[in-house]
């Protein structure tokens, strides 16, 4: 398949914007979110505890996920999976996975649960067959995964 994933520290926002495009022409926002908020300084995933992952095939980027310290909650100890985006033409073929795959490798140093919000189907899928369980208590998650109750920063 020949993905690369690295874990960026600036947004590559010239090379991601066909991919914003792409999903934006399936009726997805959030990657153009991921860009603007990223362009005005408002989530820069720069935060302790914070991440964003970019998937390369050759020199085009095919996928993004990023990782936050969830804004709901006080306590510091939740981290939120943010804009999960594959391109159509590499889902199934496990960059979604390995996306997520790192991110919850990064969530475990800081975050004893990982959360998320989607109204997607196939997202709904997707993200239980990665172990997340629907959260019916929350009005800002509909997914939540356990996380080890050890991790480095206690």
């Amino acid at each position: 398949m020949g993905i690369e994933l690295q874990k960026v520290n600036q947004l590559p926002t010239q090379p991601l914007l066909s991919l914003v495009e792409e999903s934006t022409n399936e009726g997805f926002r959030h990657l153009k979110r991921l860009v603007s908020d990223y362009e005005s300084g408002h989530n820069k995933f720069d935060k302790l505890g914070e991440a964003l992952f970019v998937a390369y095939h050759h020199n085009d980027i095919v996928g993004v996920c990023g990782l936050n310290q969830d804004p709901y909650v006080t306590e510091g100890k939740v981290g939120r999976v943010r804009r999960l985006y594959v391109s159509p033409k590499f889902r199934r073929s496990g960059v979604g996975r390995l996306l997520m795959d790192a991110v919850i490798v990064e969530a475990r140093k800081y975050y004893y649960r990982l959360v998320l919000r989607t109204d997607n189907f196939a997202a709904d899928i997707f993200y239980r067959l990665l172990g997340f369980s629907v959260d019916l208590e929350s009005t800002h998650n509909s997914h939540v995964l356990h996380l080890s109750d050890i991790h480095k920063n206690t």
